[in-house]
């Protein structure tokens, strides 16, 4: 190849740092590399920017360059093998010299154990045929949920970023009642954008939020239910805050701390079927502070009881 402006390929200032022109270089890879892009210039282009990156990544290499400029080849700067690469990508030794100058070291399998070399979501899906490498457009977001929104379900608006380009994009979608941590729901069509317009699948990997009151196990709540010292002697009546809304329940007489009050199907929703049971936990709560009338009672009561705890 002719001389190029290397900085320029990369579309970098010449202060860049390295971190910055690896980060450059691979926004362009994704953009013209010959596997996603077929227009009849991508193969040029690419070329062009892998060697302005097999240049400049080099801090011997790049000093050369930024010395000689248009002379710098022949002052021995040029990259080893460059004009001997193959950059046909359909399988052969080409391949691996390829996949050598595109990541950094230690060939093709280094690289596909490694994941995702362009980082950001790319999306990797192994090696078909031997040789290049085909571009996974399906994308997965994390749905962060309170316990109240995964058990309601209905519309929710989210917005989602692609890795690629930067650009996000918000999107309506409607949630299952009693969707669980970890579930993956698919959304077809509305992952990433392709060549042609064609586009992956996009996946909602569900994360429920820890809850103040409530523990999830299962499909079952767990919660505590404060009562005060007459009503777990006596029996009553209490308020309890549901998923759906607020109970009242009765409290049995003579209940201790400890004791549990079930509710059966009150717990979280099964969408395909019986929702799950409300454990109610008694918790005998006393007043912190006692007026008189209180005080001389209680009083009473300990001169009168011969209750006393096991």
């Amino acid at each position: 190849m002719d001389y190029q402006d290397y900085y320029a390929t990369l579309g970098v200032k010449k202060s860049a740092s390295q971190d910055e022109i690896q980060k450059a270089y691979r926004k362009q890879a994704r953009k013209y590399h010959p596997d996603v892009n077929s227009s009849p210039e991508a193969e040029d282009k690419f070329k062009q920017i892998t060697e302005a990156y097999e240049v400049l990544k080099d801090p011997e290499k790049r000093k050369t360059y930024d010395r000689f400029g248009s002379q710098w080849k022949q002052r021995g700067g040029a990259p080893p093998g460059w004009q001997n690469m193959r950059t046909d990508f359909g399988g052969g030794s080409g391949f691996s010299d390829f996949f050598e100058i595109l990541f950094g070291g230690g060939g093709a399998g280094r690289g596909a154990r490694g994941g995702d070399p362009f980082g950001g979501g790319f999306g990797f899906s192994g090696f078909p045929g031997g040789g290049g490498f085909s571009q996974s457009l399906d994308q997965e977001v994390t749905l962060a949920l309170t316990l109240e929104e995964a058990a309601q379900g209905g519309q929710r608006q989210i917005t989602v970023r692609d890795p690629q380009t930067g650009s996000s994009h918000t999107l309506s979608v409607t949630l299952p009642e009693g969707v669980r941590s970890g579930q993956k729901l698919r959304l077809a069509g509305k992952g990433l954008e392709g060549p042609g317009g064609q586009r992956g699948d996009l996946f909602l990997k569900i994360d429920l939020r820890p809850h103040g009151r409530f523990k999830l196990e299962g499909r079952d709540l767990h919660a505590d239910l404060p009562v005060t010292p007459w009503d777990a002697a006596l029996g009553g009546q209490a308020s309890v805050k549901t998923l759906a809304g607020t109970l009242r329940v009765k409290v049995p007489a003579g209940s201790s701390s400890g004791r549990k009050i079930r509710l059966r199907g009150k717990g979280f929703p099964d969408p395909r079927g019986q929702s799950g049971d409300l454990y109610l936990e008694i918790k005998v709560a006393v007043p912190e502070t006692l007026s008189d009338e209180e005080r001389s009672l209680f009083e009473q009561l300990a001169e009168v009881s011969d209750f006393r705890p096991a």
